[in-house]
């Protein structure tokens, strides 16, 4: 009985904070507390620029564990036991007939297109003319250096989500319940970039977004306060999640049935991997 029961609830904090989840019960470790798709997700554009190859619609790893970790310590001939644990699927691999823009399955290709990839996609423009939407992105680049907080794709996608949606309304009105405020009773802003030294900045941005995904049916978005708004959304509701291919064969080796020596010997040698990847991340920061 218990198992039908729900184990965790959305509940209205206050006005600043919006909606929180709050758990019904006790969970232990590695307990899944609940599963669901995001409205909208993109990946950190800076990660993007540094190679690292995801799926533009689920975020999987489009790359396999070794290639993974042959990136991350910089070891280019570098092959990883128990390739077995890896569950990277090149195979599965396609991408967007128009703009080449990759996905780790035909699904997840279809969803994207059926959401807001029909808005978004960059295939509309010839020739040497930069589309819109990638000076948006170069713009982003330019005033968020990493670590990366949240994406300027996001609002792109909210933006083409209800562009493209039957009942634009319905659709806005999913984003609208999430907490946009700009400021705190306090009078501390929401997110760094709606800082007095990133308006100009912000500006462009807006600019960008106005000329490649302007609405009618989405005016207030596209006004600076409205604009600003959506900053605040995506930065007090945004959350950024690793995916890591290395990261899933290393957990996949748990499973392994292996006798206690080559347990410590994989131990051992997974351990020294992950020093070298810090070692070079050290060394490049």
């Amino acid at each position: 009985m218990e198992d039908y029961l729900p184990r965790v609830e959305v509940r209205v904090i206050d006005d600043e904070k919006g909606k929180g989840l709050f758990a019904l019960h006790k969970f232990n470790k590695g307990d899944m507390i609940f599963e669901e798709r995001p409205l909208v997700c993109a990946q950190f554009l800076w990660n993007q620029a540094y190679g690292y190859l995801a799926c533009d619609y689920c975020m999987r790893p489009l790359e396999t564990a070794e290639e993974n970790v042959r990136r991350l310590t910089g070891i280019l001939d570098l092959v990883l036991p128990y390739p077995e644990c890896c569950e990277t699927k090149k195979d599965d691999y396609i991408e967007c007939p128009y703009c080449e823009v990759s996905y780790c399955s035909f699904s997840c290709r279809e969803q994207a297109w059926e959401q807001y990839h029909q808005v978004l996609c960059t295939s509309s423009l010839l020739g040497n003319t930069q589309h819109p939407l990638d000076q948006l992105q170069d713009a982003w680049r330019e005033m968020h250096y990493p670590p990366e907080t949240a994406s300027i794709m996001l609002i792109a996608r909210m933006i083409a989500t209800v562009k493209q949606a039957k009942d634009k309304g319905g659709a806005a009105h999913l984003f609208s319940q999430f907490c946009h405020k700009t400021k705190s009773k306090n009078g501390d802003i929401s997110h760094k970039l709606l800082g007095k030294q990133f308006q100009v900045q912000v500006e462009h941005l807006r600019q960008l977004i106005i000329k490649g995904l302007q609405d009618e049916d989405l005016l207030q978005w596209f006004t600076a306060d409205g604009f600003r708004s959506l900053i605040a959304l995506v930065g007090t509701n945004g959350q950024g999640i690793g995916t890591s291919a290395f990261g899933v064969w290393v957990k996949n080796c748990d499973s392994l049935d292996l006798s206690l020596e080559e347990q410590e010997k994989l131990n051992l040698y997974i351990h020294n991997l992950y020093e070298r990847i810090e070692s070079v991340f050290f060394l490049s920061a």
